[in-house]
C-alpha cells in the first residue's frame, strides 16, 4: 500500500473524511526516508514535526547523565512518534528518535496539524482520539516497567506487535 493509502486507512478507522478533506489533510504531510541508525531527532534539536511510520521501525529514547539509555517508545508501521513535549511547547528536544531499520515516514508539522484541526472537525477528532490512546499506552508501558522484568516487557511488546501485523 502506498503512503497515502496507508495513512488514509489509519485515519478512517477513527474519523469520517470525504476524499477532498483527506486530500487536503494529506497535502500537509511530507514524505521522508531514513537509513538504519540515522537520527531523526537528537537531544537539543528544535522539534517541528511528528512522524507517522509507513515502514521500518523507530525508537524514541532518553540518555541520562550516566549515559544509560531509556527507550520510551518503539514506533512501527502506522504508529506515530516525536518529542511531543518539545513539539507542543516549542522547546528543544529532551529525547531522541532514531531508526532501528530503514524507514519511510510522513512528517506533519505542529503548525499544519493545528491549522487542519481548526478547519476540519473530524481531523481534530482523530488527533484527540490518537492523543488519548497514546496517553493510555504510555501509562501501560510505565506500569509494565514498574511491574515486569526485561523478558516480560519484551514478550509483551512482541505479543502486541504480532497482534497488529
Amino acid at each position: 500500500m502506498d503512503p497515502k493509502e496507508t495513512l488514509k486507512a489509519h485515519i478512517l478507522k477513527t474519523a469520517t473524511l470525504t476524499d477532498k478533506e483527506f486530500d487536503y489533510l494529506f497535502s500537509h504531510f511530507k514524505p521522508r526516508s531514513y537509513k538504519k541508525g540515522q537520527a531523526i531527532i537528537s537531544e537539543g534539536d528544535k522539534v517541528e514535526h511528528e512522524y507517522f511510520v509507513i515502514s521500518g521501525c523507530l525508537k524514541a529514547f532518553f540518555i541520562n547523565d550516566e549515559i544509560k539509555m531509556y527507550i520510551l517508545q518503539f514506533a512501527m508501521p502506522t504508529w506515530w512518534t516525536s518529542d511531543y513535549g518539545a513539539l507542543y511547547n516549542h522547546t528543544r528536544a529532551t529525547i531522541s528518535v532514531d531508526c532501528i531499520s530503514d524507514a519511510e515516514v510522513l512528517c506533519l508539522s505542529n503548525d499544519d496539524r493545528e491549522k487542519v484541526c481548526s478547519e476540519i472537525h473530524q481531523v481534530e477528532h482523530f488527533f484527540r482520539w490518537r492523543t488519548n490512546r497514546g496517553y493510555l499506552a504510555s501509562q501501560k508501558r510505565l506500569l509494565s516497567f514498574m511491574n515486569n522484568d526485561t523478558k516480560a516487557r519484551y514478550e509483551e511488546l512482541f505479543g502486541h506487535v504480532s497482534s497488529i501485523v
